[in-house]
Parts: structure tokens; sequence; C-alpha cells
């Protein structure tokens, strides 16, 4: 919103609307598809706005989620809903209560107003007792030694005999090298909710994943986002959320220097893995021709899997830098993870395995493919 974002100019061609705050972006959901909240609360008289242009924002939804439905929209759905496709009809959801609504989204990471949350509390009042008892909330279970998702990089590395290269990154990003860097739209294309949990769940219990089985190249584009979003911390960590946010402020001549001077705050476990999966992002933006996803494309899609604030989710203007630090990150690689580093940087020396044959079909969570299709060569960076 304009007043609480002083970045938001007034000479900004969507001042007009953004001003509001009517429409925020709140992270993504389960399946790594972008959120954006619209708050009909904050709709202002329709003379101070051009609905024209608010009109601009919409985008090809994949779910609508409708919060607080009156009975006047209830009855006008009724009414209009033979004229709409039954496509669209399956994508509309009413929740009744923000307590629905977190049945299908994570509700802490979406900006909704005080006004949404006050009416929330006065319909819980006015049904008390007719609203079924909470839930008990069981006890945390200790993570799996074989678990994947949602676990610290430490804990990787402690569970997989000091390897640094978390086993489900190095898995996902071996198979897509492999078969994937020419499909069209890699990881900004959505995969199937539920066979993503499915292989979630693989991964989590130590089970094989052959990715053949499912013919869909985006599954594991979408396993590599999700572990990623996943992470307690961002690969980028919290400490260096404001730097990263300064970035446009630098000449333009000096922001890949600024870039690996804010690389070298990273604890050396993120460096390496950031430097691992950076090094195959800009590989996959060398295929942009085939597969359509620049080194801008994928910024845009990874610039929140790997940095978000403590608290709170990103503004929109926090995007602007945040997208361009990690296109600056796939678009330099080799200048940004300079072997030649400055005093002070990383220079731990790795191993790096690289392929010298077709990938097996099946790889298992013991940290290597089933009947070894690699050839080891040293790298030192």
């Amino acid at each position: 919103m304009a007043g609480q974002d002083p970045t938001l100019s007034t000479n900004h061609p969507f001042y007009d609307v953004a001003r509001h705050g009517i429409l925020q972006v709140a992270g993504d959901d389960r399946q790594g598809r972008r959120i954006f909240t619209f708050s009909c609360c904050r709709l202002p008289p329709s003379h101070q706005l051009n609905h024209q242009r608010l009109l601009e924002y919409k985008k090809n939804l994949k779910a609508l989620y409708v919060v607080h439905p009156t009975s006047f929209i209830k009855a006008l759905w009724n009414i209009f809903k033979p004229l709409i496709s039954h496509k669209f009809g399956k994508k509309v959801t009413y929740c009744s209560t923000l307590r629905e609504l977190r049945e299908h989204l994570q509700c802490d990471q979406l900006l909704i107003p005080q006004e949404v949350v006050r009416y929330d509390e006065k319909l819980q009042n006015l049904h008390k007792g007719q609203l079924p008892p909470p839930t008990k909330t069981p006890p945390p279970r200790p993570p799996l030694p074989t678990q994947q998702f949602g676990v610290s990089l430490q804990y990787l590395k402690d569970k997989n005999q000091g390897e640094l290269i978390p086993p489900v990154l190095r898995w996902t990003v071996t198979y897509l090298r492999e078969k994937g860097l020419r499909t069209e739209g890699l990881f900004r294309r959505s995969a199937s909710a539920q066979t993503v949990r499915q292989v979630q769940r693989l991964y989590d219990q130590g089970k094989p994943v052959n990715f053949d089985d499912y013919g869909d190249m985006h599954v594991p584009a979408v396993i590599l986002k999700t572990f990623l979003r996943e992470l307690p911390q961002p690969l980028l960590t919290f400490q260096a959320y404001e730097q990263i946010l300064g970035i446009t402020s630098v000449e333009s001549s000096l922001r890949v220097t600024h870039c690996r001077l804010i690389l070298q705050s990273l604890p050396e476990h993120n460096y390496t893995v950031l430097r691992y999966l950076m090094g195959f992002l800009h590989e996959v933006s060398q295929e942009s021709i085939s597969n359509k996803m620049t080194s801008s494309n994928l910024a845009c899609v990874f610039g929140l899997n790997l940095i978000w604030p403590s608290q709170g989710v990103a503004s929109l203007s926090a995007l602007v830098p945040l997208n361009l630090f990690t296109e600056l990150l796939i678009e330099y690689y080799d200048k940004v993870f300079s072997t030649q580093e400055a005093p002070g940087e990383h220079t731990q020396n790795t191993v790096e395995v690289e392929q010298a044959a077709p990938v097996t079909k099946r790889f298992t969570p013991t940290g290597t493919p089933r009947a070894s299709p690699y050839l080891p060569r040293l790298r030192v960076p």
C-alpha cells in the first residue's frame, strides 16, 4: 500500500490501484502456484477507482477461494452458473470462515486485512456453539531419519554421511539435467498436487522414486521448488534479506560484485548448495530457445523460493529486487561464483559428481542411483 510502502511512487502507472492495497502477492500455495489476495473490503467508492484498469490484473486462475460470501453473492452465482463454463465452476470454492480457508491454504502467509479478521471473529461469536469444536493439534513429531522436506540443511547433512548437497536436490537436478532441460515451461508449470504429495512421502520414507513412472517432467521440477520452499530457513537466509532488497540502488555495472559480497556472509553449507542449484539453473537458461525459460523467467519462479522475510510475506515492491538478485545469480553464474574469490570468500574445495553416461530410471534415497552411471571428476572451485 502506498501509505506503508515508500518505494511506491505516485508516478507509477498503477499507483491509483496500488494505493488502496486491494491486491497483494501472498506467497505460494502447496502446489507452488503464486497466490494473489483481492481484498474487497478495501475497494473505494466507484468514482475513486478506474475499474477497467483494475481488471488488467486478472490472471489465468487455477483456483478461486471466496471468503465470507454473502447470500446475495451465492444467489447471483446460482443464477449465472448455467452461463459459466463447467471448468471454471470447478475452480471456485466458498469458505464461510477463515478456518475453512486454512483447510486449503497456509493462512499465515496471507495478507488478511484486520477488517476481515474482525468480521470473522464476529461471525464465530454469532454462531458460537454451532461450529464444530476445534480439533486438537497433535504434538509435533520428530522428523524421520530419511526425512527430506521441512528439515534443515544441517539435519540433511548429518543424516547423509556429511553430504553437503541434499539428496532430493541432487536426484531431481540429475534427472532434469539428463531429460528435462528442453521441456517447455520447466519450473513454470504446475503438476498434479496428489502426485507431488505422493513423491514427497516416498522421499521422506526413504523409498525409491522413479520419475519415469509419472510421465510428467514437471513433477521433479515442482518437487525441487517444494524442497526449497519448505526449508525452515530460506537458502539465502533471513539475514541477507535486507541486503538483497538494496540491489536495485546499486549501479548496474557493480551489481555482480555486490552479489558476490552478499554471498560472502552466507554459511558455507548454504553457499555450496546455492552454487550447485544456480549452476543447474544457468544450464536451464542456456536452453531457453527450447524451454522458453530465460534467466529472467527462472528468477520470477525461484525468487521467493530462495529468500523470504522472517516475518510476514514479501511485499509487491520487494519482488523486483528479489527477482533481480536471483536473475543476476543465474545469468552471471560464472562471475558470481568465480573461482578467483576475494579474501574472506568461500574457498572450500568441493567434489562434484558429473554425468558421464545416461542416468538410470530409479533413484534411491541412499545418495547414489542404482547401478551408478557416474564417473567422478574433481572440480576445485
